[in-house]
């Protein structure tokens, strides 16, 4: 069989049409529109419990690709010759390994996430990778309010100059991605079997979607249109209307991302790859969109708009269309449970991550018990089953405990009311999975990162 794997970046999955139905994760913002997505999902597995090991976009693509975690070992890094990615051992099977992306992180200076591939295309200036030198040509005072800083008004300044040019909605990143992966797909069906990633780096923000898609902001809204939130506290630096317009402007991001993925699956279909390859759709992580006051993704965020993501595999003739599972997943898992299905389950026994293709199979509904997420320089550790979230405070802070069936947008912290559910939780991973200790918060490079670990429990109410 043939491998393809489509990774989303920061696609919440509240914001996809087959997990919402059509509720929409805003009361006063209109519901993101992904009927592609939708109708794609009817021929796969679809995963309601899935979560990424380690965070933000480099250690999640790092368990991903190797099959082994992130979160007690490594934090923000390139790939060193050594690491052992699903390119190298599935080019040692005679598979033709291609990499489509526009993230830049990949292709920064030294990262190296393109080993092992036989192909890789790079599509430039996202967010702000530093693509060209002049200044924009469109006033970047539409674009931010006066509490924006220096620094993120050049980050808003390098994505306009990125973009001045764009003119039809095909220059726009999602479109291109999709046009170079569907290319490739073309030009490489007469090989045996094939291994392609393509990463998409939107709904990453800035969001800035094509016009037509910009149909979920408020059309009397006369502010600066926001495409890059800034972290912290959003009560100080955005007013009411400029978060609502904000998330309208990232579900438009969203609808325009989904739009492009219709050709992509038509694609598939017309070159016949839906009738011998596994499909994986899924996104890196959510985004917090002023959920619990802040937007941006950062280590003290370890909620549901972070956590969850749209996770969904198509096998072979589509079998087994349309059904779901709440089976509890992590992302060290995918590549295991890929090797299981290409007949390489000898491959894996050395990786972190464990097959649940028996789950894809409809043999068995369960495959982990709990998962532990977070960032490797956090302090923040999230620890999840499928009906408690846990989220471990740094020494001084008050512990979270929620219950994901009732409360799913995690208003009510019942950590005081349950004392030995939280003590349970936050004994089943042990010190390895926890930073070093200390004590406070600080601010660690471009996310909002806390710097330790802890060593107790602190419970009460918020």
């Amino acid at each position: 069989m043939n491998i393809i794997v489509l990774v989303l970046d920061s696609l919440r999955q509240d914001h996809v049409g087959a997990y919402h139905q059509g509720r929409g994760a805003f009361a006063d913002v209109p519901a993101a529109q992904t009927p592609n997505l939708d109708a794609f999902s009817r021929e796969c597995i679809l995963f309601a419990n899935a979560y990424p090991e380690s965070l933000p976009t480099i250690p999640a693509r790092y368990v991903l690709m190797t099959g082994q975690r992130a979160l007690p070992f490594r934090p923000w890094a390139p790939l060193s010759p050594h690491d052992l990615t699903a390119a190298q051992i599935l080019r040692g099977e005679g598979y033709v390994c291609g990499l489509v992306s526009d993230c830049y992180h990949y292709r920064a200076p030294g990262m190296n996430y393109h080993q092992g591939f036989h192909a890789y295309r790079w599509i430039r200036g996202q967010e702000y990778d530093p693509w060209e030198s002049g200044p924009p040509q469109r006033p970047v005072d539409s674009y931010v309010n006066a509490h924006y800083t220096d620094e993120w008004r050049a980050r808003v300044a390098q994505f306009l100059a990125n973009t001045d040019t764009f003119e039809s909605e095909e220059d726009w990143f999602p479109a291109r991605v999709v046009d170079e992966s569907i290319t490739w797909l073309r030009r490489n069906r007469s090989h045996k079997k094939v291994f392609l990633w393509v990463d998409c780096f939107d709904p990453h923000e800035p969001w800035d979607p094509p016009r037509r898609f910009d149909a979920f902001t408020d059309a009397a809204y006369g502010g600066p249109r926001l495409i890059l939130p800034m972290g912290g506290p959003a009560e100080a630096w955005a007013s009411p209307e400029e978060v609502r317009h904000i998330r309208g402007l990232y579900a438009g991001e969203v609808s325009f991302v989904d739009h492009c993925l219709g050709r992509f699956f038509e694609a598939l279909r017309q070159l016949n790859y839906l009738q011998d390859s596994v499909v994986v759709v899924l996104a890196d992580h959510g985004h917090p969109l002023g959920d619990h006051g802040k937007f941006l993704k950062g280590a003290d965020r370890l909620y549901n708009e972070l956590l969850r993501i749209p996770f969904m595999i198509r096998l072979p003739d589509g079998r087994h269309g349309g059904e779901r599972t709440d089976a509890l997943v992590q992302f060290q898992d995918l590549l295991p449970t890929l090797f299981d299905l290409v007949g390489m389950r000898g491959d894996h026994d050395a990786m972190h991550g464990r097959s649940f293709a028996r789950v894809l199979e409809r043999e068995a509904n369960d495959h982990r018990s709990a998962v532990i997420t977070g960032y490797h320089e956090g302090i923040d550790r999230c620890v999840r089953t499928k009906e408690w979230s846990y989220i471990e405070r740094p020494v001084g802070e008050v512990d979270e405990l929620y219950d994901l069936v009732e409360d799913p947008q995690e208003r009510r912290n019942l950590a005081a009311a349950h004392p030995d559910e939280v003590q349970r939780l936050s004994r089943l991973f042990g010190r390895a999975y926890r930073a070093r200790r200390r004590q406070g918060r600080g601010l660690q490079g471009k996310y909002e990162l806390a710097s330790s670990g802890i060593d107790e429990v602190v419970i009460g109410g918020q």
